[in-house]
């Protein structure tokens, strides 16, 4: 197989290797987040705060977060959210070695690491079409969602380890050592420049405005965004794999770490279909609505199994079914949206994409507490089953939607990126 033109790409390269790194440390984190707010607590439903500090973030600040990387450099807005993240970290390490760590700090430190992340991630995803040109981001997106998977599988198998060797405050200062290495990576990225036009350049409540008008109006995005809910809320399965892994399998820390990294393991294994899927086929809409109804069949799969080795292999499923669906609609909306405008967009479309699971944690935790995980995700699991047939029942834009036009394209000249103020240049549009 010849090498993707992407990656022949120096700067997406550099970008690539820098996102994984830190996501191992991040992903970590998080499943170290679930486990250590359980064994403080014992308790699914404290262990659901854990998602609700991640969703206040993610819905109060996203908007300002996405105005922002309209606006400055996004590479120094990356650099400086990704300091944020690195201070929280050390924090939480030294409150967890000198044993004066409660569970509300945890939660705490979730609430200002996903703060950061609010102003984060939509400069990074705003990056990618950038850095690779319109005609690469459904290659460029189906590499980095797997090399994600690759951080969701590590992040908890390095946490499993670490929690056992000495507790989650190892696991939260390898992440802060990961927040630095992509601020150094970052160092030698280079990015076209973006002048800010329209609202963007004026207040940034219009800027706000001006994206909140786009998404509306754009009837794929916004169908989307309630496709990615209802996986992501209804199915939740994050805050319930502590009490899964302790209580129903009895598998303890390291058992843990395995379920936990399981999902990611089945989207790798899925890498090269989701790559030939995103790049050729042109029923992507199709593809999408089959990935979900399947992820809610894998969600209820792994809810009865009764040994681990069923319970993993579940798991396996729901991550590869996962992974289609998250690339098709992540590429969507980046394809979908003009340069200028794509800080904005993703801000909103990551109130549902990461808004979402956060959202799910909490609902998922509070309703485990009274029915058990096992009923809850169950029950759960029928959700984005009876939402994907409600799409495929009728001709709509997502059940039509047939992926990037291999005719449209634009050129990508680098150069360094300037300081983190307003930006000023020649304006790219991805329209």
């Amino acid at each position: 197989m010849p090498l993707p033109e992407v990656l022949k790409n120096r700067d997406f390269d550099l970008y690539w290797s820098g996102v994984v790194l830190s996501q191992i440390g991040t992903r970590g984190t998080v499943a170290a987040n679930f486990f250590h707010v359980y064994a403080l607590t014992d308790s699914i439903a404290y262990t659901g705060l854990v998602g609700a500090g991640q969703a206040v973030a993610l819905l109060l600040l996203s908007p300002l977060g996405g105005a922002l990387a309209d606006r400055y450099d996004r590479r120094r807005l990356l650099q400086v959210a990704q300091a944020v993240s690195l201070v929280v970290a050390l924090g939480l390490a030294v409150a967890t070695f000198t044993d004066v760590v409660e569970a509300w700090h945890v939660v705490l430190s979730v609430l200002l690491t996903t703060a950061a992340a609010t102003f984060d991630q939509p400069a990074r995803q705003a990056l990618i079409p950038a850095i690779v040109g319109k005609k690469h981001i459904g290659e460029a997106i189906a590499l980095l969602n797997p090399s994600r998977e690759v951080a969701v599988l590590l992040g908890p198998l390095l946490a499993g380890v670490l929690i056992a060797v000495s507790g989650p405050g190892l696991m939260y200062a390898v992440d802060a050592v990961t927040y630095a290495l992509l601020i150094v990576v970052l160092a030698f990225v280079r990015v076209p420049r973006l002048k800010p036009t329209g609202a963007a350049a004026g207040s940034i409540f219009g800027s706000i405005a001006e994206g909140a008008r786009y998404v509306v109006r754009r009837p794929l995005i916004t169908s989307l965004m309630a496709l990615d809910l209802s996986a992501t809320v209804l199915s939740a399965y994050r805050v319930l794999l502590p009490a899964i892994a302790t209580d129903v399998l009895a598998i303890g820390a390291t058992g843990y770490g395995i379920l936990s990294s399981a999902p990611s393991a089945g989207a790798l294994l899925a890498t090269y279909t989701i790559f030939r899927v995103v790049k050729d086929s042109r029923r992507q809409g199709r593809v999408l609505l089959g990935a979900t109804f399947l992820y809610g069949i894998a969600a209820i799969l792994l809810a009865q199994s009764p040994t681990v080795w069923l319970a993993v292999g579940a798991a396996l499923l729901l991550g590869s079914f996962d992974a289609m669906a998250t690339t098709i609609r992540h590429a969507a909306v980046q394809i979908d949206t003009p340069d200028e405008l794509r800080g904005r967009v993703t801000a909103f479309y990551q109130m549902s994409s990461r808004g979402g699971p956060a959202i799910g944690d909490v609902v998922m935790g509070a309703f485990a507490g009274v029915v058990g995980p096992m009923v809850a995700l169950t029950i759960g699991g029928f959700g984005p089953m009876l939402v994907a047939l409600g799409f495929a029942s009728r001709p709509n834009v997502v059940r039509d939607y047939q992926g990037v036009d291999d005719s449209e394209d634009e050129p990508v000249e680098p150069v360094a990126p300037p300081d983190a103020r307003p930006v000023s240049g020649e304006t790219r549009r991805a329209t």
